[in-house]
């Protein structure tokens, strides 16, 4: 298994050549057993590096600063809580701040769908299968609050309420995904993004 470490810096450089992360917006985790790998707080994604990741104990609730004292992104509370569930297979989550995603959660109410795509194709049923191109995603939307940590209460709703979800939208801020591996949530985090540029255009054209 090639170190998480290594994996959160190449994700964090797609990221950035994607614009899903700009400024020094969004984050990433991969857990490893009892520890949580996590984006440091504050940098820019395209200059994160290895010595600079967070590593989270999560049987102590505690963990080792980045390079320079650097603390842990944010997202890290919600990372952890869908890290621990035992009910979800999930071994990364990536925080976006696409401005698809933003404007996504914002054109639609309760939730985000889309149906006849071809790239639905990528994403999960929950059913131990991918979606068919003619099922619909459907992803939950919850509303922002001042603090990441406070989104905490919704996440939890959310997961209960949408147990096949691989994401979940964040009105006026951002997009959750999450996957068993980091390759999964690179791939799921890619078509969802490709589906909500693709509504924002139909959108747009009136299509």
């Amino acid at each position: 298994m090639s170190d998480p470490r290594d994996t959160i810096c190449s994700l964090c450089r797609l990221a950035y050549a994607n614009n899903w992360m700009p400024g020094t917006g969004g984050g990433i985790g991969i857990c490893d057993g009892h520890t949580a790998y996590i984006s440091p707080s504050g940098i820019e994604k395209e200059l994160t590096t290895k010595d600079q990741i967070v590593a989270y104990d999560m049987n102590n609730d505690t963990y080792e600063c980045g390079g320079g004292g650097l603390r842990p992104s944010a997202c890290t509370p919600l990372f952890l809580e869908l890290f621990r569930r035992q009910d979800m297979d999930i071994g990364c989550v990536i925080h976006t701040h696409s401005l698809n995603a933003v404007l996504c959660s914002m054109m639609y109410d309760a939730e985000f769908s889309i149906s006849n795509m071809e790239q639905i194709k990528a994403l999960p049923s929950g059913e131990g299968r991918n979606l068919r191109n003619v099922e619909t995603l459907r992803i939950p939307i919850i509303e922002n609050a001042p603090e990441e940590q406070d989104l905490m209460p919704e996440l939890k709703r959310i997961i209960s309420e949408y147990p096949a979800a691989c994401a979940v939208l964040v009105r006026r801020h951002g997009l959750f995904v999450w996957g068993a591996t980091a390759k999964k949530a690179k791939i799921y985090v890619e078509s969802i993004d490709y589906l909500m540029e693709a509504a924002v255009k139909m959108r747009g054209l009136a299509l």
